[in-house]
């Protein structure tokens, strides 16, 4: 992968780091190599105004971010590794990417089920992957409100769902797996893969419930309030999944700091910034859930979906370590 080192304004944001926020001296670079590559405007610009600190982001696929780093090692320019999906985190983890952070403002701001155990990597955001329907064409009494119920046969080819490569995919069948074990997870995805439209995306499949191509779907809550705030009239809400149950499959965006960061205190600044201060800021462009429970979600969706809902319990680190089993899981079930 060709070395791009950009500024947030490079990436499309409206960071300008070192122009204003820095011009009367430079405290410092944090450089961030990043899988997440949308929505880092408004924190990212506020902490380097705060701050006078310069960042700069390496984007790119995580599989060649992590390749990267591993293979720089003690010559590394990454100070922090930032990603979706617990997956990626734990393969990060797993790799000897991350140095270990003892961090009480961390600790206190990330829920233990949203952080390493062994304060490798730390949540940032709440991503909760749960039921949509039609409005319309789905009546009261046979609204599904648990994703067991979507394997039944009552509702073949009335589902869309996202592919099996797809990280959220994985992570929600390795966090069945948790909860069900192997075969019981089996047999629902079975299900799935017997009633379902397979699409490349969430949006994808919102608009084909949208448009009666489909009447639920399972999709991360964000894509449907991105498309609510730009059609408030869209046919399409969303119900939490096993609120009598598991809960609702909760996946993060998150971060660590490299093992051989130039700058390891300034990073983990960032990250203690991002969990607290700059909460807000980090997640409300993209419309996420904070992972700090002391930080109100953005209004439309406090206001559309609530504030609260019952999560799984499953931690993010015992699910991410699956992710293995899952796509396993999902060839053996003819999932695609």
């Amino acid at each position: 992968m060709r070395t791009r080192w950009l500024t947030a304004a490079a990436l499309g944001l409206a960071l300008t780091l070192l122009a204003t926020a820095c011009s009367s001296g430079d405290e410092g670079t944090i450089r961030i190599y990043t899988g997440r590559h949308y929505d880092l405007e408004e924190a990212f610009t506020q902490y380097a105004e705060e701050t006078g600190v310069s960042i700069e982001f390496l984007s790119g696929s995580d599989a060649e971010l992590r390749e990267r780093i591993f293979a720089e090692g003690e010559d590394t320019e990454a100070d922090v590794y930032m990603t979706v999906d617990a997956g990626n985190l734990a393969i990060a983890a797993e790799q000897g990417i991350f140095a270990e952070v003892d961090s009480p403002v961390l600790e206190d701001a990330v829920p233990e089920s949203l952080r390493d155990p062994d304060g490798r990597w730390f949540a940032l955001s709440r991503r909760a992957r749960t039921i949509v329907y039609h409005r319309d064409r789905v009546s009261a009494d046979e609204l599904p409100t648990t994703y067991a119920e979507l394997a039944e046969p009552e509702w073949a080819d009335r589902i869309c769902l996202r592919n099996s490569t797809n990280a959220y995919t994985q992570s929600l069948v390795a966090s069945m797996i948790a909860n069900l074990g192997y075969d019981g997870a089996l047999e629902i995805v079975e299900g799935w893969a017997d009633n379902a439209e397979i699409l490349p995306n969430d949006v994808f499949a919102i608009q084909s419930v949208a448009d009666g191509l489909c009447d639920v779907a399972i999709v991360n809550h964000y894509y449907l309030a991105r498309l609510m705030e730009d059609d408030p009239d869209i046919p399409v809400e969303l119900v939490w999944a096993d609120q009598e149950g598991r809960g609702t499959h909760v996946n993060i965006s998150g971060a660590g700091v490299t093992r051989y960061a130039d700058d390891p205190e300034l990073a983990q600044d960032l990250l203690e910034w991002l969990a607290t201060d700059g909460q807000s800021a980090f997640v409300d462009g993209n419309h996420e859930y904070p992972v700090n429970p002391d930080v109100a979600p953005v209004a439309l969706v406090a206001t559309t979906f609530g504030e609260t809902f019952v999560a799984d319990s499953v931690s993010a680190a015992e699910f991410g370590l699956l992710n293995t089993d899952a796509v396993r899981l999902l060839d053996e079930a003819g999932y695609r």
